[in-house]
C-alpha cells in the first residue's frame, strides 16, 4: 500500500490507485477506478472521476473536475477552475455515458486558469494553454495557444518560455539555454 496524504475532508472511494507521496487536499473526491501517479498534488474541491489516469507529478489546482475519458501524462499542470468536457453533445434527458470521448494531455503540458478543453482533443507535450482559452481542436507539442476559440500564437520551451526562431529555424530557451528547431510547422528539442 502506498503512502500518500489525504486531508480529513477528502473522500476517497474504494479501488483507487494513489501513488507514493501524492497529496489530496480539502473537499476533494477521488472516485473508484481512477489511477493517480506518484508525487501528484490534488488541490481543494477537485473531483477525479472513474477511469481517469494521472501520471507522475501532476499538479491540479483548486476547483477542477477531471472527468472520465481524461488521461494526463507525467508533469501536467491543470490551473485553477479549468474545465474538461467528456461528451460532445450533452443532454440531460439522454444518457451518453457510452459516448465519452478521450482527451489526452501529454507530458509537461500546462492548462491555464479557467480554460476549457473540449473532449476528444490531444494537448501535445509541453504545450501551454493560456488562461481562459477554449480548446476546440488538437494542440501541437510546444505550442502556445490563447483565446476563444484557442489559436496558436507561438511556441514555448520545456520550461514555458516563449521561443524566438531565427531564419534557419533555430531557437534557444532563455532560461536553460536548450536548443530547439522549427521544421515543417513542428518544434523539437535538440538533445
Amino acid at each position: 500500500m502506498s503512502q500518500y496524504f489525504a486531508h480529513e475532508t477528502a473522500v476517497i472511494d474504494q479501488n483507487c490507485k494513489i501513488g507514493e507521496g501524492t497529496k489530496i487536499w480539502h473537499f476533494s473526491h477521488i472516485m473508484s477506478g481512477c489511477s493517480i501517479g506518484d508525487a501528484c498534488n490534488i488541490g481543494q474541491n477537485v473531483v477525479i472521476s472513474p477511469s481517469v489516469v494521472l501520471g507522475r507529478n501532476v499538479k491540479i489546482q483548486n476547483n477542477v473536475s477531471v472527468y472520465t475519458g481524461v488521461i494526463c501524462e507525467d508533469d501536467v499542470f491543470l490551473g485553477p477552475s479549468m474545465v474538461f468536457t467528456n461528451v460532445i453533445n450533452p443532454r440531460s434527458h439522454v444518457n451518453r455515458k457510452n459516448e465519452y470521448a478521450e482527451t489526452i494531455v501529454r507530458k509537461g503540458a500546462s492548462i491555464g486558469a479557467n480554460a476549457t478543453v473540449v473532449c476528444g482533443n490531444e494537448i501535445g507535450e509541453y504545450a501551454l494553454i493560456g488562461a481562459g482559452s477554449v480548446v476546440t481542436k488538437p494542440v501541437k507539442p510546444f505550442a502556445l495557444v490563447v483565446g476563444n476559440p484557442a489559436k496558436q500564437i507561438g511556441w514555448v520551451s520545456v520550461n514555458g518560455h516563449k521561443l524566438q526562431f531565427d531564419a534557419t529555424g533555430k531557437g534557444i530557451c532563455p532560461e536553460t539555454g536548450e536548443n530547439y528547431v522549427l521544421i515543417g510547422g513542428e518544434v523539437k528539442l535538440v538533445k
